[in-house]
């Protein structure tokens, strides 16, 4: 892609997702058939400030290209210096402004979807991104409004911010994750703006996927929670095959785990335990499996445990 996010056919994105997308779950989405991995959110606050926690987020895998990181804030000079700082570091590609986040700490901080109820400032955020970044792209991700549906005046004020795309999970903030998504609502921006639009909400499944593409004209799927437990749904898409091999399954674990030891040591252990539990769900003997690896904590003898499990299993149909 020489770094730049073409659109000509609908693109697959891995969502930031607090405590799962971090650069191993990423750099294996990437390898086996994500478009575009978005590092998780960033206070620009905290980039500010020369936060080493934050810095330390900001790396990449060498196969992240394209590759996005998504900031939030609320105020205006703090965000120009966030990007200002992130100008000093190459290999970003994108730079996307939150502004979906309905997470109370965001939202009390006027970030996250509280923007939604400022669109002047939203705009001038976005302005201020888009003028003082020399990356390639700048994105935003939205909500369909606060408490309320307004999601096409959103939009429209996103693209005339400058934005060169933008993501839209179909729900208000009110929503949360749990009330209906409004594709119809995501289609309705697509009509409106002429930027590409990226749906995202409740994608997950392959076939969820491609009723999605259809039904909203998006120009891609963003996919969060969708591939916790089930990252080959990006090599669903990318091969256009809903059929899964159970090697290229075990595979794919594998290397999470093993690109989780590289990037965190031996914490990375205790660490892979949540997928792990993902991952097993629906296999025979997984609850055993789950007893089992609770109680490890040596690398090989875990690496040792999932491998056999996964190599040796199958799901109960």
């Amino acid at each position: 892609m020489n770094n730049k996010l073409s659109f000509d056919k609908p693109i697959y994105v891995l969502a930031p997702l607090a405590g799962f997308t971090d650069l191993p779950f990423r750099s294996v989405v990437k390898k086996f058939g994500a478009d575009l991995t978005v590092s998780e959110m960033l206070s620009s606050n905290a980039l500010a400030h020369g936060s080493e926690k934050t810095l330390h987020m900001l790396e990449k895998s060498t196969i992240e290209d394209p590759y996005s990181v998504q900031i939030s804030g609320s105020d205006v000079g703090v965000v120009r210096n966030a990007v200002e700082i992130l100008n000093e570091h190459d290999g970003i590609d994108v730079i996307d402004l939150n502004c979906g986040c309905p997470v109370p700490k965001v939202v009390g901080h006027g970030s996250g979807s509280s923007l939604l109820l400022n669109l002047p400032l939203m705009g001038d955020i976005i302005k201020t991104i888009k003028d003082t970044s020399d990356k390639n792209m700048t994105s935003v991700k939205i909500r369909l409004g606060f408490e309320d549906k307004n999601h096409v005046e959103i939009a429209k004020v996103v693209e005339a911010s400058g934005a060169d795309f933008l993501a839209v999970h179909g729900r208000t903030r009110a929503g949360k994750f749990k009330s209906a998504v409004d594709y119809d609502a995501i289609a309705e921006i697509k009509e409106a703006v002429s930027i590409p639009v990226i749906a995202n909400g409740d994608i997950d499944s392959y076939s969820k996927a491609k009723w999605v593409l259809e039904h909203t004209g998006a120009d891609g799927v963003m996919i969060g929670r969708g591939a916790v437990g089930a990252p080959w749904i990006f090599n669903q898409l990318r091969t256009g095959s809903e059929y899964i091999d159970q090697k290229l399954k075990h595979e794919i674990i594998m290397e999470h785990f093993d690109k989780m030891i590289e990037f965190y040591g031996g914490h990375g252990v205790s660490m892979f335990r949540k997928h792990t539990h993902t991952y097993s769900k629906g296999y025979q003997g997984a609850s055993l499996l789950r007893n089992d690896v609770n109680r490890i904590d040596d690398i090989l003898e875990y690496r040792n445990r999932i491998d056999d499990f996964f190599s040796n299993n199958r799901m109960v149909i």
